[in-house]
């Protein structure tokens, strides 16, 4: 009766008299009187035995219950996710720089994240033009500022004409602003010398990863042998695989061929789509170019091969192209799967359905924490659309202000505009200095023994493959670990910078490679280069 007191008895010190009195008896009877000096609790308390307080402890074990969400309880495909490049070794450089802040000494005196594609984190500065019209979005106060110039106030002032109440901070449709899917529309028949583009194909997302996460949603279905096969390149970018696994989708391999620069081979394609066939469904084919974490750009003829393979096999075709303004190597140049599916003629154009992806993210701009991005989706079936707007809707919109981001990408200065001689000079300093890190990085690790590194045609990103000792790959194996992950570990304790074992992008089986980002400033990337080129040679020694 007396085991629980009321919230209302609790809060005016009120106990139950047989409690108090059960209390202060055993207090005082277990050990007689209590000494001089000791004191009692105040009239109006519980004064508690220890036999008591035992068993107020067994009651409240048997009021806690099993956790409902456990590791046994939770979704099996949630489990199933992994994604490397915030993966383990990402969560160890986050403890080596606590206990850097906390002065434990290392053999450096900072960590250097290498693992990811964040340019700005890397110290590039923003495009000033971008900036200033988000501003203006953000504060609209600040378009009767002088310090802003008229081709930005007019980009901001036709942005928020779109919003609802001229506000950034209104929702807007899930498809996103309708003039911004006009300018994206405006912006791909630019870059692809006239080939149409429609505003209604459309969708405004948050980066690339929220097209590319939609898209696969809608495309997956079936059970058993019908379950529905995703065609990826390895090595691949994690979104991928991690998205794959949470839809409980089938993973199909397809590999690069690095002795060939990391190029994309049909008769590989085929090889691994008839292998599929026998125990799934496999319908959708995905492309990554420029290549993430390969940096090949694909030529324009293996395009066609793909477009064609894919039409051949009723293949549903995803071409990631965030990279697409990251293009280095002389004779090299991107070409869009929209404008060559155009190219190739009504037969393929009428038919082969595609969605194509752009972000903020990559290319000169590096805003990645916008999450500015859209999709291009072409030949969907017109009840599909219906469908694709409903899924999009049930997250609302697209943050406003990525859509804003998104705008200036598609939609920047032209010559005569009042900013566009500042903004080419920014975007092409970017692009340049991207260049010459590209060539330094392929250059430096092609001269470390045991190291060998592909041209790096495009994105922002080394992908060298490492020679491991035969004494290291057992040690590997001793800790549970995939070797170049082992390599990896080391090479982020001994030196502090962290890259992402090759083994978190997919490799062909008995190779080991890593991917590293050139976004460093050039007098950090070359300490890095030097820092990593000591290392490799010191590992080769203790594991030989």
């Amino acid at each position: 009766m007396h085991r629980f007191v009321s919230a209302a008895g609790r809060a005016a010190g009120r106990v139950p008299t047989s409690c108090r009195g059960a209390g202060e008896e055993a207090l005082r009877g277990a050990v007689g009187r209590p000494p001089r000096g000791a004191r009692l609790p105040p009239e109006g308390t519980a004064r508690w035995s220890s036999a008591a307080k035992a068993s107020a402890v067994k009651i409240n074990e048997k009021a806690s219950r099993e956790k409902i969400l456990t590791l046994e309880s939770m979704n099996p495909q949630v489990k199933a996710v992994e994604y490397a490049v915030r993966g383990p070794i990402v969560h160890k450089a986050g403890e080596i720089e606590k206990e850097l802040r906390k002065g434990i000494k290392k053999p450096f005196t900072e960590v250097i994240k290498a693992n990811i594609g964040d340019a700005q984190a890397m110290g590039q500065r923003p495009i000033t033009f971008l900036r200033q019209v988000v501003a203006l979005c953000t504060y609209p106060n600040l378009l009767d500022s002088p310090s802003f110039p008229e081709d930005a106030k007019k980009r901001a002032r036709r942005i928020l004409q779109g919003c609802g109440g001229n506000s950034l901070g209104a929702y807007t449709a899930s498809q996103g602003i309708n003039c911004i899917r006009e300018d994206v529309a405006s912006y791909i028949e630019r870059r692809d010398g006239g080939v149409p583009a429609d505003p209604d194909n459309i969708y405004l997302t948050t980066g690339a990863s929220d097209g590319i996460t939609s898209i696969l949603k809608i495309l997956v279905s079936g059970g058993g042998k019908s379950r529905t096969g995703v065609m990826i390149p390895i090595p691949q970018y994690p979104l991928y695989s991690a998205v794959i696994s949470e839809l409980d989708a089938i993973q199909v391999n397809y590999y690069l061929d690095e002795e060939n620069c990391w190029s994309l081979d049909v008769n590989e394609l085929r090889r691994s789509l008839n292998e599929a066939k026998a125990y799934c469904n496999p319908k959708v084919l995905c492309i990554i170019n420029p290549g993430n974490p390969t940096g090949q750009v694909q030529s324009r003829k293996c395009i066609e091969d793909v477009i064609h393979f894919a039409w051949e096999e009723k293949l549903f075709l995803l071409a990631d192209e965030v990279y697409q303004d990251n293009v280095y190597s002389e004779g090299c140049q991107f070409h869009s799967f929209k404008k060559i599916l155009y190219e190739m003629g009504p037969e393929y154009s009428n038919n082969v359905e595609l969605a194509s992806f752009h972000s903020t993210s990559k290319g000169y701009m590096g805003e990645c924490g916008y999450r500015g991005g859209y999709m291009e989706v072409l030949n969907l079936h017109p009840d599909i659309k219906g469908q694709l707007v409903k899924l999009l809707s049930v997250r609302l919109c697209p943050p406003v202000s990525g859509q804003a981001a998104m705008d200036i990408v598609v939609n920047p200065p032209v010559p005569g505009e009042e900013s566009y001689s500042q903004f080419i000079k920014e975007k092409e300093s970017v692009l340049n200095n991207l260049a010459k890190k590209a060539k330094l990085a392929e250059d430096m690790f092609n001269k470390v023994p045991g190291v060998k590194c592909n041209p790096l045609q495009g994105a922002m990103y080394a992908f060298p493959r490492i020679f491991i000792p035969s004494k290291a790959i057992e040690e590997a194996k001793a800790h549970k670990m995939a070797p170049d992950m082992f390599y990896c570990m080391k090479l982020l304790e001994e030196t502090g910078i962290c890259v992402v074992p090759g083994s978190g992008f997919g490799q062909r089986e008995g190779t080991y490679h890593f991917r590293m980002t050139i976004l460093p400033q050039v007098d950090k990337l070359k300490i890095l280069l030097e820092k990593m080129k000591d290392f490799h040679i010191k590992f080769l020694e203790k594991y030989a």
